[in-house]
């Protein structure tokens, strides 16, 4: 595996959020997950945020939105070309 070049733990929680939400570039995303791989003390935010992240996301599947609000929602997915069938 080629190193690219390291990121300060400065420059990892900055972008720690983007990096869980996958909305980096392929190399940002590499040079992040190589200093998680070296660096204890951002591995260990990245483990914390990640959780919360889970959690945030577990509740939010228990919660019944109204139909109204769903087929609405689907519309404008569909209407802007994001629909998908994924769930």
């Amino acid at each position: 595996m080629r190193h690219l070049d390291p990121l300060t733990c400065e420059d990892t929680f900055r972008k720690l959020d983007d990096y869980l939400d996958r909305e980096l570039k392929p190399e940002e995303l590499a040079r992040i997950g190589e200093h998680l791989e070296v660096c204890a003390a951002c591995a260990s935010e990245f483990a914390f945020e990640r959780s919360v992240l889970e959690g945030v996301r577990t509740k939010l599947r228990r919660v019944s939105a109204p139909p109204d609000l769903l087929s609405r929602i689907s519309g404008l997915l569909k209407a802007n070309g994001n629909g998908s069938s994924k769930g």
